[in-house]
């Protein structure tokens, strides 16, 4: 055979022909092979149904509670993960770990994980579908890891206060497993964020840290032009859509209709990238497609009570920001419950829960920060830059180092002075060589996040008009609807969705598809891709790009559009004159409870710390002496954190407190010097009466004041305040007796 050769003038000449001979042959191969692997899509789509779609759990684990045996029963389980991973790490960080085991005193217990899926369309197990993953984290760090899941078909008459109360009943487990460790940090994916945020509000008492992925919290919040999917409630009329489909659906709610939503948002990647990748890409991309696919097509199914539930008062209402959701009747929820530290993980490329609908609920709750320090309450977030939504939850490189960073501090946060913070990490993530600490941060930075608080006053308008419409269908249509539908029709509706059909229509249950696996066979043991350079294959790239950019470009005029139209709409004046004079109604007719005023609360909780300052004995002077230091310049750092751990595990009374207790006396010490911080440190001499444990508090706060190595001028003078509030003259007597306890050695 002629083979094209530069240098023979016989064949410089067809170069072209060869590179359009070479493109074709790959172009075909890759053909085949995309549509085996979409074969293999549908045959393990019918596989997982066969199977009762099991989570996609990478990990193995053992079943501990069944929520579909309790006396209300759920379709919900806790199941503890039973794989080990190796506790040390590697690299520096476990070297050290490892070299001083043998000098430190016995490690606490660590506190239990529990991580809690999202159920909004799809299965459970993307916590947990990787090995570097937020399970794999928690098993790296020794952390009894627990999960949550979930079953395909709801029970009969399950409502979403069934679902809290089955899911606090497993948290009451776990906490009664290990009662030397602290009450369990629950992490909660998307959905499973604000489902977590209210079993916080409603049994603070057995919840540890809550840390929030994507979840949407403030479902109004967003920025104009940007943020599309709030939209899509008022465009189609509010909840009314909903009770339809469940109609339709024979009480049951279809998650394809969920994930239908969610691949709306994105056309050009739905349409075309996703399946793309996989085309040009066939020789590598097969495992990672087919492994998300098995995830994405698991639809699961939601009562019509559940979801009723959810859209009214979550997406539409927006009633757990505003603290009138009622999830026990007669008692609303207030975020203000939670007693526990928060953690807001959000991302800048997530276009499902962008951060603002992750972070603004926490100035809509609390008024000033003075206030969350007040409730002694620590909120911490975090910002990726350009993640999307999936990514929080299944990407290894965020795995590595947002969810690595975010376990590892879980301990720390818990001592963390109350108030908002940033969470930093800083450094060289992939060789290892960073650090992370958390600086202070105002309720002005998260609104500046989005758009002001008055661009909201539509979306309160979508919320009566989403009710009225809701009572109409209900009084007039849904009843007609309801006598029209059975099971079979529904089950018949189900399996014709679109994201239903395209799976088992390419699968092996399709006799026109039945050599196709053959043909594959042979593709692959006769695969000639393309040389690189081709330029035939770097016009179909082209072309590629263009078709991704023409459908960007329809997803932007289709959402400005839709936003347009939704001002348009909900911005008329006759709606919102319609919804002032139902307010004005209410205030008339007394609806409105009375309110404290701000300054009056804020006396309220600043005075019910300042009272406590004089109460406490030794052990709350030793903390309230080192929480001092340690809250100088607004920035913690690790060290800090990991100089007190041991001042604590060491210290002959600290030693002796419970975990829990001790975390409580932390968090209210702290309140005790934000309130009124010369007051605190003034008692310190009441608290601590001995001469010998005066002198140790004052080195304990030095040593917390040198974890970073040096001193500032900021820690120089509160080392003095301490000093004072101790009786201690700070002149070198006073310094030779601190010598004692650091080991230092005078030069």
């Amino acid at each position: 055979m002629l083979t094209w050769n530069p240098f023979n003038p016989m064949t410089a000449a067809p170069k072209w022909f060869f590179d359009a001979w070479e493109y074709t042959v790959d172009a075909a191969q890759r053909q085949i092979l995309f549509m085996d692997v979409l074969r293999k899509r549908g045959n393990n789509y019918i596989e997982h149904l066969r199977n009762g779609q099991p989570p996609v759990l990478t990990f193995h684990y053992e079943m501990i509670l069944d929520g579909r045996t309790f006396e209300k029963p759920v379709n919900f389980a806790l199941v503890r993960i039973v794989d080990r991973r190796h506790e040390d790490g590697g690299g520096r960080e476990g070297a050290e770990r490892r070299a001083g085991d043998r000098r430190k005193a016995p490690e606490i217990p660590k506190r239990p994980i529990v991580i809690i899926d999202p159920r909004a369309g799809h299965g459970p197990g993307i916590g947990g579908s990787k090995r570097d993953s937020e399970i794999g984290m928690a098993l790296d760090h020794g952390h009894p890891v627990y999960f949550i899941l979930f079953y395909t078909e709801p029970m009969p008459g399950q409502t979403l206060k069934h679902v809290v109360a089955a899911e606090e009943r497993f948290i009451e487990e776990v906490v009664r497993r290990h009662p030397e460790s602290g009450n369990p940090a629950i992490m909660g994916n998307c959905q499973a964020g604000w489902a977590s945020a209210l079993l916080c509000a409603d049994r603070p008492d057995i919840a540890g840290p809550l840390i929030l992925n994507g979840a949407p919290m403030s479902y109004w919040a967003g920025v104009s032009g940007v943020n599309p999917m709030r939209y899509k409630g008022g465009m189609l009329g509010g909840v009314w859509l909903t009770s339809m489909l469940c109609d339709l659906g024979n009480g049951k709610f279809d998650g394809a209709n969920l994930v239908s939503n969610f691949e709306s948002l994105n056309p050009a990647n739905t349409l075309w990238s996703k399946n793309y990748r996989v085309y040009s890409e066939i020789d590598t991309e097969e495992d990672r497609f087919l492994n998300f696919e098995k995830w994405w097509g698991g639809f699961y199914l939601m009562n019509a009570e559940e979801i009723h539930f959810i859209v009214s008062n979550l997406f539409v209402g927006n009633k757990l920001e505003q603290g009138t959701l009622e999830l026990h009747e007669g008692e609303p929820l207030s975020l203000k419950n939670i007693q526990s530290p928060i953690v807001v993980f959000a991302s800048k490329g997530d276009n499902i829960t962008p951060p603002q609908q992750a972070l603004e609920w926490i100035p809509r709750v609390y008024r000033s920060i003075d206030e969350i320090r007040g409730l002694g309450q620590v909120i911490v977030y975090i910002i990726h830059e350009d993640i999307g939504h999936l990514g929080i939850f299944v990407a290894a490189s965020v795995a590595k180092k947002e969810h690595k960073e975010i376990i590892r501090s879980s301990e720390m946060i818990d001592f963390l002075p109350p108030g908002l913070y940033e969470m930093v990490i800083e450094g060289d993530v992939a060789k290892g060589d960073y650090t992370t600490h958390f600086e202070e941060r105002t309720l002005e930075d998260i609104i500046a996040l989005g758009d002001s608080p008055e661009t909201e006053e539509d979306f309160s308008i979508v919320a009566q008009v989403s009710e009225f419409n809701d009572r109409m269908y209900r009084s007039f249509a849904g009843p007609w609807v309801k006598a029209a539908t059975s099971e079979l029709s529904a089950e018949m509706m189900r399996w014709l969705h679109p994201l239903r059909l395209q799976r088992y229509a390419i699968s092996d249950m399709n006799p026109a598809l039945r050599h196709l696996g053959a043909a594959a066979a042979q593709v692959r043991a006769h695969r000639k891709p393309a040389r690189e350079g081709n330029p035939f294959s770097a016009c179909e790239k082209s072309l590629s790009t263009f078709t991704e950019q023409w459908l960007d470009y329809y997803r932007d005029c289709r959402d400005r559009g839709q936003e347009s139209l939704f001002r348009a709409v909900y911005g008329h004046e006759a709606l919102h004159y319609t919804s002032i004079a139902a307010g004005t109604l209410k205030a008339l007719t007394g609806e409105k409870e009375a309110e404290m005023s701000w300054e009056d609360y804020e006396t309220w909780l600043r005075q019910r710390w300042v009272e406590d300052a004089g109460k406490g004995g030794l052990a709350e002077g030793l903390v309230r002496a080192m929480i001092a230091m340690a809250r100088v310049g607004g920035v913690i750092g690790r060290r800090h954190y990991a100089v007190a751990a041991e001042i604590a595990k060491t210290h002959k009374v600290l030693r002796k407190i419970r975990p829990a207790v001790f975390r409580r006396m932390v968090k209210e010490q702290y309140c005790i010097l934000a309130a009124d911080e010369e007051r605190a440190l003034e008692a310190l001499r009441g608290l601590i009466p001995g001469e010998h444990d005066r002198d140790e508090a004052l080195a304990m706060a030095r040593r917390i004041a040198l974890a970073d190595g040096s001193y500032r001028e900021q820690e120089k003078a509160m080392l003095a305040k301490i000093a004072r509030g101790l009786g201690i003259d700070p002149a070198e007597p006073a310094e030779n007796k601190l010598l004692k306890f650091t080991g230092e050695k005078r030069m």
